[in-house]
């Protein structure tokens, strides 16, 4: 039998735990999430608790519109690693709407939630970007006419996992929500599908991922207020969402 002598040893062990520490020293800087507001109230507090609670590993900036048009502007995309937008804004200049294009195109990653389908009803390429709209007016879209769409607040349903091996949503089985239903807003064909309702005041497609140039992008139609902040399930699918987004995009 071979023995292995302290100092041998005491390499290999050294070499063992560095090994084992890699994950965790590429990850000792948290990944930085600008938070873009604006153009539709919340409740703040319970939404920040929500951003809170997934842990060390993630920071967050707020910003509103129109201020935060300020951060997809040429040297500011370095400040943060992944846009999570939470907000309802409308009016855009064609500079504007080109800086926050060019940002996403360009790579930087997107989680999208709830009302923000409901955001720049007269700017079809944002409809592009994160797969979805709701409309608040008959819109024609692609030679199809859509309807207004129309929504039910304080409604339990149960959102139905697609695919429980993809990343976003691995780990998570079919789970409830009291929240507020759209129905009738569009969704890209193009997407990926991550959960479904059979709710009926509810457009089926209810999340969905997809690429908008070199950045991959979630959307959730689910977050109206503290009902869904404080599911776990749904915490446990942002946080899923906001680092499968991060590590994906080029």
């Amino acid at each position: 039998m071979k023995v292995i002598n302290s100092k041998k040893l005491h390499f290999y062990l050294i070499v063992l735990v560095s090994f084992l520490l890699i994950p965790v020293i590429l990850q000792a800087r948290p990944y930085k999430i600008l938070v873009v507001t604006g153009g539709h109230g919340y409740q703040e507090k319970e939404f920040d608790e929500m951003l809170s609670s997934l842990g060390h590993g993630y920071s967050f900036k707020v910003a509103a519109f129109p201020e935060a048009f300020s951060y997809f502007q040429a040297g500011k995309q370095n400040e943060y690693d992944v846009i999570l937008f939470y907000h309802m804004w409308q009016k855009v200049s064609d500079k504007e709407a080109a800086d926050l294009a060019g940002t996403i195109r360009e790579g930087k990653p997107l989680v999208a939630l709830h009302h923000s389908i409901c955001a720049f009803d007269d700017w079809p390429e944002y409809w592009n970007i994160i797969g979805g709209k709701y409309f608040h007016k008959p819109t024609v879209l692609n030679g199809k006419e859509y309807p207004a769409c129309s929504y039910k607040h304080d409604l339990r349903f149960t959102l139905k996992v697609v695919d429980k091996k993809h990343p976003v949503t691995k780990g998570l089985k079919d789970f409830e929500v009291l929240d507020e239903s759209y129905l009738g807003y569009y969704v890209d064909p193009e997407v990926t599908p991550l959960l479904k309702t059979g709710e009926p005041t509810s457009t089926p497609v209810v999340g969905w991922t997809k690429k908008y140039g070199k950045a991959q992008v979630v959307t959730l139609q689910s977050g109206h207020d503290a009902h869904t902040f404080a599911n776990p399930d749904f915490r446990k699918l942002l946080k899923q969402a906001i680092l499968w987004v991060a590590k994906n995009s080029e």
